[in-house]
């Protein structure tokens, strides 16, 4: 059986009317990024207090913290990233999130990847290191632009590593978006360390965000893999089919249930269990 959850924060702002569309949709997870306006890492603990009797209320547990770790310059302040990095620890616990989302940091085009793979590695093993003693597992995701955004330099990260702790969260459409073909180019590589699945698509002519299934992230071809191998995990929806905010997208509810139905629709055509 797999779990559906998502970025509510697409759906709209106030954290209520999040989880009333989850709700309606049968989504029992949120992957929970931001409320009210502001970032996850940047809520108050009586903010946070709030934010979990809102999702008791209900009856939605947390699939994982999108934090923005490792969304900055390879270049800037490390230690204070570090200080966020425990913060985030802390909301995964109070929260009981089993995952965070880290990013592998920024890259300009005058910052060969190269140049900055020993810091990069050195930082990823830092984060993951602060999180081993806490049970809580990193997923590194291919956010385009950052040193692990094409398949190559993401198993160079994973592998480097070396721990359990560091795992992946495939999303299909930012290796589109970087000129990867991601199922033929990337998913035999990297399905021993991918446990987690983002669910947006786009085509490849132009970078644009569609529903699952309408572009090039070849997810039919992914989701028949994954349950050939067994997966047993969550698939977060990431619409990114409205305006764009700080925090990614504001696709709002109509935009959110469209590409929720597009990807259950993609599942029940292969015969897939979901809840």
């Amino acid at each position: 059986m797999w779990t559906l959850s998502g970025f509510a924060d697409e759906i709209d702002p106030d954290l209520t009317l999040q989880c009333e569309t989850l709700n309606e949709l049968g989504i029992t997870h949120i992957e929970f990024r931001s409320a009210w306006g502001t970032n996850v890492l940047d809520l108050s603990d009586e903010q946070i207090d709030q934010v979990a009797q809102t999702l008791a209320k209900h009856d939605i547990r947390v699939s994982s913290i999108g934090s923005p770790l490792g969304k900055v310059n390879i270049a800037d302040d490390f230690d204070a990233h570090l200080v966020r990095a425990d913060r985030a620890l802390e909301v995964a616990a109070r929260l009981e999130a089993p995952f965070i989302r880290i990013f592998s940091f920024f890259l300009r085009p005058d910052q060969p990847p190269e140049a900055h793979r020993d810091e990069v590695l050195r930082r990823m093993a830092a984060l993951t290191a602060r999180a081993e003693p806490t049970g809580v597992v990193l997923l590194h995701e291919n956010e385009k632009d950052i040193y692990g955004d094409v398949p190559e330099r993401v198993l160079d990260i994973v592998e480097s590593v070396g721990s359990p702790t560091l795992r992946l969260a495939w999303d299909p459409a930012n290796y589109v978006q970087v000129g990867v073909r991601p199922f033929t180019q990337g998913y035999a590589a990297l399905r021993p360390y991918t446990v987690y699945v983002q669910i947006k698509d786009a085509l490849l002519a132009t970078g644009e965000v569609v529903p699952a299934g309408e572009g090039d992230g070849e997810l039919r071809e992914t989701v028949r893999a994954l349950a050939a191998d067994g997966f047993d995990g969550f698939f977060s929806m990431e619409p990114h089919l409205g305006s764009y905010t700080a925090f990614g997208a504001l696709s709002g509810p109509e935009n959110f249930t469209r590409a929720t139905r597009a990807f259950t629709g993609l599942l029940d055509s292969e015969g897939l269990a979901y809840s």
